[in-house]
């Protein structure tokens, strides 16, 4: 059964020692509840899903309906099909796999920037494979046609068919973007970088292009199969450019997005205070988070993800954003009235996911501001939220007075765990490694297992958590855990 979970509105909070103007917003009055709005979100993902199959299928339909396999006759003849094939289910595959990482609002609400950027990975390996079949299936098929070797058919192709040689870098382009994004070379990587590598991405769709429609025999001359392709080019280049372009640019010019102020809250994190017009129109939500893009010389061309820190408000937006080398340095020292670009909010860390009237927020280091920002919004009653803040030094711990001033006028329970691992299986101290992970959350929270968890913290970290609440009976459903995945 759904229920909803009511609560009074009360007056906003004072503001919290030391941080002048800092005032808590009401809580949320309701929220629904129940395995019934859970279900609504998975029939919502069944259709899109289905929709994106479906596409699929109805290219490899055409192809069949052209007569494809029936005017297979040889080998020539057959290397050529399977060219044709590989070539449209690639490039249709392609389109979903740019689309998932478009920032599309519909597509994020349902599965979040986190769940769309793993499938737009594990998309990209089968359509790398997919177009390198294509190359050498149509390389070797045009060769025993001609009677030539495959490194004379090759220099052939790429010196006298029409777009040949933009296809060539169209696929030398796709390789870089594709090893680029393995874990391995990932992890070498900075984050600008890898961001610089992926704009490739969308050079090598766009040079890709013209060879489809002036040589491609399942498209060129046929006014079915070019009207499909169009519509579909038409719409995923849309949304690219409407939702990671130009909406971004409208919205905060015209809510005139700048920075207000930087303040200090431990040794190497600073609260971005973010003013501008009607901002309660940015439509965020507690938990959710902005790729931040600041407009000066250095910075303008690469956005960065920040959760907000505090809960959506008329007065300002605040990331918390800790010392993490690259950009991070620079932004820790912005001036007020630097112009600033929002592009979001992102993110199904939010209370649209809870089903239950019990919530913990679990923290760890710079995983603090969304877990912050919840707690400040959700509604409950005394004693349904328990707040988790792990850290290495209780006296360095970023919004920590903050959320002992939320603890205390909402009545929830905080619990402060600090200092080092004990070991790389446990995410508890080592003072408190007496007992296993899992009965230790149980010890402090006996309703673990009938909660909803919200998780913010390290990769490595967060996944140590999950396992321990897995064992304390934590069904995977009722845990929430958002990384900025890239």
């Amino acid at each position: 059964m759904t229920a909803e979970l009511r609560l009074i509105q009360g007056e906003a909070g004072a503001p919290a020692a030391a941080r002048p103007a800092l005032v808590l917003v009401p809580p949320t009055t309701r929220v629904r509840l129940g395995e019934r709005k859970m279900l609504r979100i998975k029939r919502s993902k069944d259709f899109v899903e289905i929709l994106a199959w479906s596409t699929v299928v109805a290219v490899v339909a055409m192809f069949l309906i052209d007569g494809a396999v029936a005017q297979i006759t040889d080998v020539a003849s057959g290397l050529g099909a399977f060219s044709r094939l590989t070539a449209l289910v690639a490039t249709d595959l392609l389109l979903i796999h740019m689309l998932l990482v478009a920032r599309v609002p519909w597509i994020d609400r349902l599965y979040g920037h986190d769940r769309a950027t793993e499938a737009h990975k594990k998309l990209g390996k089968p359509i790398l494979y997919l177009v390198i079949a294509h190359f050498l299936a149509s390389t070797i098929g045009y060769a025993i046609t001609d009677g030539k070797n495959v490194i004379d058919e090759f220099m052939f192709l790429l010196t006298s068919v029409q777009d040949m040689l933009t296809a060539i870098v169209s696929l030398v382009l796709m390789v870089v973007v594709v090893v680029s994004s393995i874990k391995i070379a990932r992890k070498k990587l900075s984050y600008e970088a890898w961001y610089v590598i992926h704009l490739i991405s969308y050079a090598a769709v766009l040079l890709a292009i013209p060879h489809q429609f002036s040589t491609g025999s399942d498209i060129a001359g046929k006014p079915v199969q070019s009207a499909f392709w169009i519509v579909l080019y038409i719409f995923v280049a849309g949304n690219i450019v409407w939702y990671r372009i130009l909406a971004p640019i409208a919205k905060s010019f015209s809510h005139d997005l700048r920075v207000d102020a930087v303040v200090r809250e431990s040794s190497d994190t600073v609260s971005v205070y973010i003013k501008g017009k009607r901002l309660e129109k940015l439509h965020g939500k507690a938990g959710q988070f902005y790729m931040l893009r600041v407009l000066t010389k250095s910075q303008w061309w690469r956005p960065h993800p920040f959760s907000i820190s505090a809960a959506p408000n008329s007065r300002y937006v605040r990331f918390s954003i800790g010392n993490r080398g690259d950009d991070t340095a620079k932004i820790q020292h912005l001036q007020p009235g630097t112009r600033v670009i929002l592009e979001g909010p992102y993110g199904v860390f939010t209370e649209d996911r809870r089903s239950r009237e019990k919530v913990v927020l679990i923290a760890a280091g710079i995983g603090v501001p969304p877990i912050r920002a919840l707690a400040e919004s959700m509604a409950a009653r005394p004693g349904d939220i328990t707040v988790i803040y792990r850290t290495r030094n209780e006296e360095d711990a970023a919004l920590l007075d903050e959320l002992k001033v939320i603890a205390r006028q909402r009545g929830f329970a905080l619990h402060v765990l600090a200092g080092n691992r004990a070991h790389p299986q446990s995410w508890m101290p080592a003072s408190l490694a007496d007992i296993p992970d899992h009965a230790r959350i149980t010890q402090m929270m006996p309703w673990v297992s009938e909660s909803d968890v919200y998780i913010c913290g390290p990769a490595a970290w967060t996944r140590v958590v999950k396992k321990s609440l897995q064992r304390a009976g934590t069904p995977d459903e009722q845990i929430h855990a958002e990384e900025f995945a890239w």
